[in-house]
């Protein structure tokens, strides 16, 4: 009795403290059932995974929101970051979100709003080592009205820069990484290349402009973990075999995304505006099974199937603030 009282406060509390952006990723499932109804197994949807995972990589990719020049070694730059992803709220993968109003995946309403916000937090550092023309950066970046927490790093190494009296651009490449923390069904790793090129401004001696644009790619690495789906039910209930239910969805091949970018910095002083649109183009990528030509369907029965991401194009607008030193 003391069991199942305590089991039903630790359900209850979890309940009231998920934000609507949680992940319920159990929702992705299809259930086999007997001749008379009883739930006899869960396959996981993978073709859903892939477009789900896909569309939330780009939500919570590395941010670039820098031109192409480095800070300089002697250089150092704290900033706070907001950005607005959109999402395709009426693809039925959206149900995994906790806010979603048609969890069951029916058709019968949106999932949650177009789009997602993020804030972040950052720290940028020129660097002597092993080149003068490198720059390093760390943050940490939060989907709102969510649990969801990413760390983030990158190195930038400015191929050409400076020559600022030339029609000249500069020209630099970046690697970075985004690590999905705090969700308990769902790893996300997303790495990313990309290429950037821009060009110094001063006005009036005073401030300085420097518009810039380039192409990123992206590196997505869905992982999932074990994944009950049946929460409203107990396991530790006598003859209960719910613990049979619980299943994990098989690794799935890199997920690759492209990702063009303009945008422009502007400071005066030590203070900086960076305003960035990005355009993601729709997914197209194969999780290709050996031994099957099949593609996955929305309510696939088996995990023998190849699923392609249906992930359509998103755009995000990025606001970043804040000082350079």
């Amino acid at each position: 009795m003391r069991r199942g009282i305590a089991l039903a406060i630790i359900c209850i509390t979890s309940t009231a403290n998920a934000d609507e952006n949680d992940l319920v990723v159990g929702r992705l499932a299809t259930r086999m059932t007997d001749a008379d109804g009883n739930l006899i197994g869960v396959v996981g949807q993978n073709h859903e995974l892939r477009a789900l995972s896909s569309q939330l990589g780009v939500v919570l990719a590395p941010h670039l929101m820098t031109p192409a020049d480095t800070l300089g070694f002697g250089g150092f730059q704290l900033s706070v970051d907001y950005a607005t992803t959109t999402i395709d709220n009426n693809a039925t993968y959206w149900r995994v979100l906790q806010g979603s109003s048609d969890p069951a995946g029916t058709g019968s309403g949106t999932h949650g709003e177009s789009m997602l916000r993020t804030v972040g937090v950052f720290a940028r550092k020129g660097m002597w080592f092993p080149v003068p023309s490198m720059e390093v950066g760390a943050g940490a970046v939060h989907l709102v009205d969510s649990h969801t927490w990413t760390g983030q790093l990158y190195t930038k190494i400015a191929l050409h820069e400076g020559y600022h009296q030339l029609p000249i651009p500069s020209l630099s490449v970046r690697g970075a990484v985004s690590r999905m923390m705090n969700q308990r069904e769902l790893d996300l790793t997303v790495s990313s290349i990309d290429i950037a090129l821009s060009k110094h401004w001063g006005v009036g001696s005073t401030w300085r402009f420097d518009p810039y644009g380039g192409w990123n790619v992206l590196m997505i690495v869905p992982r999932s973990e074990v994944i009950d789906p049946t929460p409203d039910i107990d396991p530790l209930v006598a003859g209960s075999d719910d613990l049979l239910l619980n299943f994990v969805f098989k690794d799935q091949d890199v997920i690759l995304r492209h990702r063009f970018f303009v945008g422009a910095k502007l400071q005066y002083y030590v203070f900086h505006l960076t305003l960035e649109a990005q355009f993601a183009l729709a997914g197209s990528s194969i999780d290709d099974r050996n031994g099957t030509n099949m593609q996955c369907p929305p309510n696939a029965t088996t995990t023998a199937c190849d699923a392609k991401d249906s992930a359509s194009a998103q755009r995000t607008l990025s606001m970043s603030a804040g000082f350079d030193f």
